[in-house]
């Protein structure tokens, strides 16, 4: 099974990861792509997007990947990301770059069975550090809400699954939700 775990920063990505690693080892867990980048990038823009996008469809190829795995993030973000960008900026990283972002999150989506979206729910909101740009994660995750409801995007095989709750409900509805599809 090859899960994506999606939601804007400070959503709780992590934590649902971690906790589903640790009760299933089988599972290759793949990081955060800003994880992998180089640090110039700490201010967002939509190079360090794209970038990352890349990174993270790249990573879903079961060329590049195989077998079970569970990955924060992947380029459904990142196309979030880049088009929240523009919408608070004005700017733009071009007709092309949204263009390119939106076939490679295409692409990669045909590799993945289940996209977890952990919209931000007021109740359950994560305390994100002040420096986290909150208009951002904001617009992000209003973008990436609409974009989960996009067939050209999303495609038909990945079953899109919104999961709120505290900890404990997250991580029980992922296993559900595993569970469900092994049978």
């Amino acid at each position: 099974m090859r899960i994506v775990v999606s939601g804007t920063h400070a959503s709780g990505k992590s934590t649902l990861i971690t906790d589903f690693a640790r009760l299933h080892p089988e599972f290759t867990v793949l990081p955060d792509p800003f994880e992998l980048m180089d640090e110039a990038w700490d201010e967002p823009s939509a190079a360090s997007f794209a970038a990352q996008l890349r990174i993270s469809a790249a990573r879903l190829d079961p060329g590049e990947t195989a077998g079970d795995l569970i990955a924060e993030r992947g380029p459904i973000d990142f196309l979030a990301y880049v088009l929240a960008l523009e919408e608070l900026t004005g700017g733009s990283g071009g007709r092309e770059l949204v263009r390119r972002s939106a076939a490679m999150t295409r692409e990669a989506l045909q590799h993945v069975d289940l996209l977890v979206v952990l919209p931000l729910i007021r109740a359950h909101d994560i305390a994100p550090a002040p420096d986290e740009h909150l208009e951002l994660r904001i617009a992000m995750n209003d973008v990436l809400l609409e974009l989960i409801d996009d067939s050209d995007i999303v495609g038909e095989r990945a079953e899109v699954v919104e999961i709120t709750g505290d900890r404990d409900h997250r991580l029980a509805s992922l296993e559900a939700l595993v569970l469900g599809s092994i049978r």
